[in-house]
């Protein structure tokens, strides 16, 4: 059974997100978390191996840097998505509102040690 509502306000969800950088898993479609978050600043360079993870930004502008100075620019509105196994930095000059879809077992930081991963558990309380 999904412990998640069936249907909810995206908008009203973001009320509850207080803490940047700190994803909260709002749906559960299969495999796959949803996620909303608050960010702003930079993250934390890493890879998660195995999961591809897809990005839509709500508000705000999101830029996720990759190796070897390529960047990708997305404003309100867009998606992008990083493949598995790539190196890559989200940042965001002013708060960005961001939706997240990925595996269940995605690691907030994939292999990374880092004071700003959450563990899914961290995610999961509401």
């Amino acid at each position: 059974m999904n412990p998640f509502a069936e249907s909810f306000n995206l908008e009203a969800a973001f009320s509850d997100v207080n803490e940047y950088w700190s994803p909260k898993v709002v749906a559960q479609v299969n495999d796959q978390y949803v996620k909303i978050a608050k960010v702003r600043g930079q993250f934390v360079w890493h890879d998660h191996a195995h999961e591809d993870e897809l990005f839509f930004v709500v508000r705000g502008h999101l830029k996720i840097e990759y190796e070897h100075g390529r960047a990708v620019e997305l404003p309100a509105g867009s998606m992008h998505v990083v493949p598995r196994g790539t190196l890559h930095n989200p940042v965001a000059q002013d708060e960005c509102w961001i939706v997240l879809i990925e595996p269940v077992q995605t690691k907030h930081t994939g292999d990374i040690e880092s004071p700003m991963a959450k563990t899914v558990e961290e995610q999961l309380r509401r």
